[in-house]
């Protein structure tokens, strides 16, 4: 058997973790074991209309940020045969989780950090999509694709400590974010609880990650 795959790594942050969606195989090889959500590419289909379609016929999510990781194609990767697999990341915000993945004992949100034995080499796939998401924050808008409708600065700084693994400088993180051309001030606050109101802020060009360095 000789075949080309799509696989692909859902992210999402809950709980100030970031977590990856895992699909539990049904059948062999690697039966009941947890694995990344993507399939088999047809002879007619695009790679990415093929990851496309796999993940939202595995997972429901659909309309989300998608880009093309790496090709992983070690001979023994598959114990099928020789199969390689083109694969990709997807970013989800943490509102739009819930319709398809709680209450599913075959769908998981798992820490990125901890996550069990994975099936063929998704375990690598997931590290090295990992290494590529907190290295784009350093040149690119991409943390936005995380974010709600509405936000505040500290949030938006919680999702590059969640991703990065490390506390960042607050003075710094704003001077740097408030400057992005993507963003801007909707005027409104957040007020929670005896803290000082936050200033709100929208994203302006929400379906494009665009270099800023």
């Amino acid at each position: 058997m000789t075949g080309l795959a799509t696989d692909v790594v859902v992210f999402t942050i809950r709980d100030q973790c970031l977590r990856v969606l895992l699909v539990r195989r049904s059948g062999e090889p690697f039966a009941g074991r947890w694995a990344l959500p993507g399939g088999m590419v047809p002879a007619d289909e695009a790679l990415d209309d093929c990851a496309n379609r796999m993940l939202g016929e595995k997972t429901g999510v659909r309309g989300v940020y998608l880009e093309q990781l790496y090709s992983f194609g070690a001979p023994r990767r598959d114990p099928r045969g020789r199969v390689v697999s083109v694969s990709y990341y997807a970013l989800v915000p943490p509102e739009r989780i819930a319709p398809f993945a709680d209450g599913d004992d075959q769908l998981a949100w798992m820490p990125a950090g901890a996550l069990p034995e994975l099936a063929f080499d998704h375990r690598d796939i997931v590290e090295l999509a990992h290494r590529r998401l907190a290295a784009k924050l350093d040149y690119s808008n991409i943390a936005l694709q995380f974010m709600g409708e509405r936000f505040t600065l500290s949030e938006l700084q919680s999702v590059y400590e969640t991703i990065l693994g490390e506390p960042l400088d607050k003075r710094n993180f704003r001077k740097r974010v408030r400057n992005l051309p993507c963003i801007e001030d909707t005027g409104e606050w957040f007020r929670a609880g005896k803290h000082r109101p936050a200033r709100l802020f929208r994203v302006t060009r929400s379906d494009r990650v665009e270099i800023i360095k």
